[in-house]
């Protein structure tokens, strides 16, 4: 935040309102001042010129009432010795004229005795007997005069009339100088209203500044200080306030940092994924497991729409049909490789329960699908397996219920195929059996230790033995010894399945190479034949439980698709590893290895 500058300060403020109070108060009372001592001063003077005026025209009175012989004085020698004596320098200018509107006497111009006058306040004052008073400019030396006419009378009659001009500039000069002095008076009470204003918005904004950089303080998070209180004023109980908030933000910060944490902490080691949404559906919260599932980084997911990045585009027209939803299964799946994920969304309210957003909590599901795949897979299989040969019992049965039997040819076979599919049923219970004990760890595996060479002799001389077409069996076994340990009874099983699929496949006149190689740390044991091979694609699906690749033949030849299931559970067991390699029409090779040196243990 940029600090506040004097011209934008309260300071400023407080100091401009002070003198404008100031300015507002001493302009009121000037004025009045002013007015009423112009007032005073023209009526003190109007007042002194009126009075010499009254005693003049009291003497002209006389002078125009007295008779007058030929030989005597004349009116203009009276009245020029009345002005002599009367006259000050208060009238600037004084005139007097008879009733014919002759100038009798004059202080100035001597020169305009004996003529005619013929201004108008002289004119009314003869004529009407009104005097008149009046402040005009003079038009010579534009200064302001003070002109009084006033009648000289008989009883009700005018006689004569006093003209005086009286300077009276001299006041509106005091006038002036006495506001120049009310003016710098306020001046220097402005001055110090200003001095005073600076001193008194220190004492409120001194505070107010601290409460401020205390403000910016707290919000970068550090509630560690606290503002001075100066007083029990205003300000001081705002300062109280402000610490208390301070105390209150500072636990509150530190709860909602506490929990915060806590739900990273949730979040970040949640194996679920978590994203959370604003009221219009973009991301604004995605956490580790999340983006992993959904391809995107937090920058790259912040700002999407969860219809878009869930590629809900086809399900949904608005975000708020997924309240409704409730939870979805969504197909992320491609050409090569399975993928489901499930998301439950759950719709977040404000305290008017409006929408305001969606948690969606997503997770890989595409395991679980596929083991519920493997299930209902596995449950038609197993029907299937049985299925077969109960129906072929159930029909020779029922063939040697309607008379079969009696007969002597066919009564033998039926009830030799009968027998046959009883054993094979029998074989598929405990191939499953034991697959299920392998699935829960109950099979124990007895390790000895074993010399491999003559042991992997041992099992296929008796394949020498006991076969039945002309296959040929090549050993590629090194003579040396290598010792390993294993369960002697498990490994057979594991060879007699791999020879008894590459017998039942091979060709009259084919060869089977069994081959083992001493590797660093592993023997590697390799069993080849030259059938008909496998698809490049279905390779690896030969280890599933219940798969086939000629699944008529196999079942004719009395395989259960358990064998190599059951024979990747053993090798697993032993810490080892089991694969094949095929191409179709060149036969199949299946591997498998086992460690020269095992950790012992009891159970698989």
């Amino acid at each position: 935040m940029n600090r506040v500058s004097f011209f934008q300060s309260i300071g400023l403020k407080i100091i401009v309102i002070l003198a404008l109070f100031l300015l507002l108060a001493v302009q009121v009372i000037g004025t009045y001042f002013n007015q009423q001592l112009e007032t005073s001063l023209v009526e003190n003077y109007k007042d002194n010129v009126n009075d010499r005026a009254q005693v003049l025209v009291a003497s002209l009175e006389e002078v125009f009432k007295k008779e007058r012989e030929e030989d005597g004085p004349t009116i203009e020698d009276d009245v020029r010795d009345i002005i002599s004596r009367y006259s000050t320098d208060i009238f600037s200018d004084l005139q007097v004229v008879d009733p014919q509107f002759r100038v009798v006497g004059e202080k100035n111009e001597q020169d305009l005795v004996g003529k005619k006058v013929s201004k108008s306040d002289i004119n009314i004052a003869l004529r009407h007997g009104q005097a008149k008073e009046d402040i005009r400019i003079n038009k010579f030396t534009s200064d302001r005069v003070f002109v009084k006419t006033e009648p000289i009378k008989d009883g009700d009659v005018s006689i004569g009339v006093v003209y005086v001009e009286a300077p009276i500039e001299e006041v509106y000069n005091q006038l002036e100088d006495i506001n120049q002095i009310f003016l710098n008076g306020t001046v220097l009470a402005i001055i110090v209203s200003v001095i005073l204003g600076i001193l008194i918005a220190r004492t409120i904004t001194k505070p107010i500044m601290e409460m401020r950089r205390q403000a910016l303080v707290m919000a970068r998070g550090d509630f560690s200080k606290k503002v001075n209180v100066y007083g029990a004023d205003e300000i001081g109980q705002l300062a109280m306030a402000f610490n208390d908030m301070n105390d209150r933000l500072k636990a509150a910060n530190q709860l909602t940092e506490e929990e915060r944490r806590k739900l990273s902490t949730v979040l970040t080691n949640m194996s679920d994924g978590v994203v959370a949404t604003d009221e219009k559906g973009f991301i604004n919260l995605i956490n580790g497991p999340a983006s992993n599932l959904i391809g995107l980084s937090h920058s790259e997911a912040r700002g999407k729409s969860i219809i878009e990045v869930l590629q809900l585009e086809d399900k949904l027209i608005d975000i708020q049909e997924l309240e409704d939803t409730g939870s979805l299964t969504i197909d992320f799946s491609d050409e090569d490789e399975l993928f489901l994920i499930k998301a439950n969304f759950s719709v977040v309210q404000d305290e008017n329960e409006n929408f305001m957003g969606l948690i969606t909590v997503i997770s890989d599901v595409t395991e679980q699908e596929k083991v519920e795949r493997e299930r209902r897979e596995f449950v038609s299989n197993v029907s299937h397996e049985l299925r077969t040969p109960l129906t072929t019992m159930r029909s020779y049965l029922e063939a040697l219920s309607d008379g079969a039997w009696e007969d002597k040819d066919i009564a033998p076979r039926f009830l030799q195929v009968t027998q046959q599919e009883t054993e094979r049923m029998i074989r598929l219970v405990n191939d499953l059996l034991q697959l299920s004990k392998m699935d829960h760890k109950e099979t124990v595996v007895n390790l000895e230790r074993v010399n491999i060479g003559p042991f992997i002799h041992h099992i296929l001389d008796r394949f020498d033995m006991n076969k039945t077409t002309e296959i040929g069996i090549e050993r590629r076994i090194p003579k040396e010894k290598i010792y390993i340990w294993l369960d002697k009874d498990k490994i057979i099983q594991v060879i007699d399945n791999i020879m008894s699929n590459a017998m039942k496949y091979s060709p009259e006149g084919g060869k089977i190479v069994v081959t083992l190689i001493k590797e660093s740390n592993r023997i590697r044991l390799s069993i080849s034949d030259q059938g008909l091979g496998i698809a490049r694609e279905k390779v690896d699906k030969i280890f599933e439980r219940f798969y086939r690749v000629d699944k008529a033949r196999a079942r004719n030849l009395g395989g259960t698709g358990l064998g190599l299931a059951i024979s990747k559970e053993i090798i697993q067991a032993h810490h080892g590893k089991i694969w094949a390699s095929s191409k179709e029409g060149q036969g199949t090779t299946i591997f498998f290895t086992l460690p020269l040196k095992v950790r012992k243990r009891g159970s698989g």
